[in-house]
């Protein structure tokens, strides 16, 4: 049995060095993450010790060049999320945060010398990062942010609050958006600043091997250089947004192929009335909507990456891969689910696991409303949602 499924020979879409960065990383979350993951998941613990590893990998920054980050194509990148997330969520989203947020704003938007300063140590894990723009009153509408910069002489004040912020309580830098007199502008704070606080939220049902926080931030004080200098308006963000998302189309088709072949293997196991439950037309049915939803999403992905690597993807293709692929993925591990049978609700078993995840992956980096939305105004030319404040 194909614990894999390829019925489209997706192999050969891909060329040598992108199935060795893949096969790489799947070795990697094989040996360091998969035999521990149902336990920190049980125990809500953060698995900081795997950091070093996933650097030496070279997934931080993993899609950016210079400065110490490793240059690989879009598809390599993607080709890691997908691996990352078959071993968990949220080992995929601390590689988002770190690279495709922290990173990508400072590589886009800082000065020469912030990135000389912070990529090089991000990429080797030795500094970690952490993205600031969801408020608590305002998640799906960024616009409406109320956190603010104000200048004070010779300084930036910050003062406000940010929710569900990735690794902010472990970050060593955030990114953080506010509000300015001119408009949103992003700021580089050093989480040990007076006034800036992290406080993990907490207990979750989902991604509990993950950090996501409440920031606190009262009469921060930061010099003038903490500006990113090219970060102007809530553009300078959403270009950050959209590479996660990228990565979240990816990632999320390893979260279904890994519980695809949970059940799989179960099935050819799992013996009731005389025989595997394999052979049971209903189960193989299951197994082949599976694989066949699997398929597609790949499909979708590498589509998207292709056109990354070329220069011309667009904001709406992400929203393709972001709503359908999740949506796809969520199908495939609750359809996984019910092959295990009661067994399945055990953390023994992956296919619950990710689907607890996965209804996080499915609200961050846009909800399914908005990313629909966003496809009816590219098929309409009309906006049925209030346009972001450009500034």
């Amino acid at each position: 049995m194909n614990t894999v499924p390829d019925l489209l020979d997706f192999d050969e879409m891909l060329s040598a060095e992108e199935r060795e960065t893949r096969d790489r990383v799947r070795a990697f979350v094989a040996e360091h993450v998969r035999p521990f993951i149902a336990d920190w998941y049980d125990r809500a613990h953060f698995p900081v010790e795997v950091i070093p590893g996933l650097a030496g990998l070279g997934v931080f920054g993993m899609h950016l060049s210079g400065y110490g980050c490793p240059g690989r194509t879009a598809v390599e990148y993607g080709l890691a999320a997908m691996e990352l997330e078959a071993g968990d969520s949220g080992l995929r989203t601390l590689v988002s945060v770190q690279g495709s947020l922290a990173m990508t704003a400072i590589h886009l938007h800082g000065s020469e010398e912030q990135k000389q300063a912070w990529l090089p140590r991000m990429a080797r894990g030795e500094a970690i990062g952490c993205f600031g723009l969801t408020e608590p009153g305002s998640g799906s509408d960024p616009a409406s942010m109320t956190t603010r910069a104000r200048r004070d002489g010779d300084a930036w004040v910050l003062d406000g609050a940010k929710r569900w912020i990735g690794l902010a309580s472990i970050a060593d830098i955030a990114v953080i958006w506010a509000r300015t007199d001119e408009g949103v502008r992003g700021f580089l704070v050093p989480t040990d600043t007076p006034g800036f606080a992290a406080t993990p939220i907490a207990p979750k049902m989902s991604m509990r091997a993950s950090i996501q926080c409440d920031i606190a931030l009262t009469d921060v004080r930061l010099p003038l250089d903490a500006e990113l200098p090219l970060a102007r308006g809530l553009g300078a963000a959403f270009a950050c947004l959209n590479n996660a998302r990228y990565g979240i189309g990816w990632g999320v088709v390893g979260a279904a192929r890994d519980s695809y072949a949970t059940a799989l293997a179960y099935a050819g196991e799992r013996r009731q009335f005389g025989q595997p439950i394999a052979a049971f037309q209903l189960t193989q049915q299951k197994l082949v909507d599976m694989a066949l939803e699997i398929e597609k999403a790949q499909l979708v992905a590498l589509r998207l990456g292709r056109l990354k690597d070329a220069g011309r993807l667009q904001p709406h293709q992400i929203s393709v891969a972001k709503l359908a692929n999740t949506r796809a993925a969520i199908a495939v591990v609750r359809k996984a689910r019910t092959i295990l049978g009661g067994n399945g609700v055990t953390a023994e078993y992956s296919p619950m696991r990710h689907a607890a995840n996965l209804e996080s992956v499915r609200t961050y980096e846009g909800t399914d409303e908005i990313h629909t939305l966003v496809l009816g105004a590219h098929l309409t030319g009309i906006p049925a949602f209030r346009a972001a404040d450009p500034s």
